[in-house]
């Protein structure tokens, strides 16, 4: 009885294994296929990116009336004028070429009572103070060129710190919290941040244009991984199938 029962057992052996090949096969060729898809996006949003880079600036208005409306105002030139509060500025841990230190974000003060968060740039960490750059406190109505960045609404990776607001050092760009600090109402914040560009400051100190524009793009590599991958299993099940294949010798 056992007997009769091993080619059933074995023919569906062998319906299974077809199945499971057929169904990696189908697996890894969407995986494929959806990395040439991000490609496809992450080509057309560096274009996006620097066209907007190297767009004329437009009024701090505008980036508000594309935010309104929905549209994507991040990189988005942009040109602003105000008085800085150098009192209340904010410090965001970051590197810059090779140096450990802040980015300074400085409330710009707008002429409709409003204050804008501006990242004027990297100082090295020995200058995290502002009494210890007083040549960079500009005074007086300023015309900050640079690029709308938008506001983070959570913590971007549970593996990044959380902002030390006593220390006043903030490792993701939080900018309620960055208003709360600074003692200004939520309700006078413009919503979203400018990068300022690299017009040189008094003393040299913050360091402006500290935008980073390296977004990896790394889909065609992951892409032909899963493709090979595909194509490779088709080599091997076509091998071992072929080898499995009965032969006739003469004399048989």
């Amino acid at each position: 009885m056992v007997e009769e029962h091993k080619p059933l057992r074995g023919g569906l052996g062998r319906v299974a294994g077809f199945a499971l090949v057929v169904a990696a096969f189908a697996i890894l060729v969407s995986l494929g296929t959806w990395q040439m898809q991000r490609l496809h996006w992450k080509e057309a949003l560096i274009t996006a990116i620097a066209e907007r880079r190297s767009a004329p600036p437009v009024s701090l208005q505008q980036i508000e009336a594309m935010a309104a409306a929905g549209d994507d105002i991040d990189y988005r030139t942009v040109s602003v004028s105000g008085t800085f509060e150098h009192g209340r500025e904010r410090h965001f841990f970051a590197t810059y070429e090779g140096r450990t230190g802040y980015y300074v974000f400085t409330p710009l003060m707008l002429a409709d009572g409003r204050a804008l968060f501006v990242n004027r740039g990297f100082v090295p960490f020995e200058k995290k103070e502002a009494s210890t750059r007083p040549d960079g406190h500009v005074t007086g109505s300023m015309t900050i060129n640079g690029l709308a960045r938008p506001r983070l609404t959570e913590k971007p990776s549970s593996l990044v710190p959380d902002n030390d607001i006593a220390k006043n050092i903030f490792y993701w760009k939080d900018l309620d919290a960055m208003a709360t600090a600074a003692d200004i109402p939520a309700d006078r914040v413009v919503p979203f941040f400018v990068d300022a560009d690299a017009s040189e400051n008094p003393g040299g100190l913050p360091i402006g244009s500290v935008t980073q524009f390296d977004l990896p793009n790394n889909h065609l590599q992951y892409a032909l991984t899963w493709y090979g991958l595909a194509a490779a299993l088709v080599v091997v099940t076509g091998t071992y199938l072929y080898r499995r294949k009965p032969r006739n010798f003469p004399g048989d």
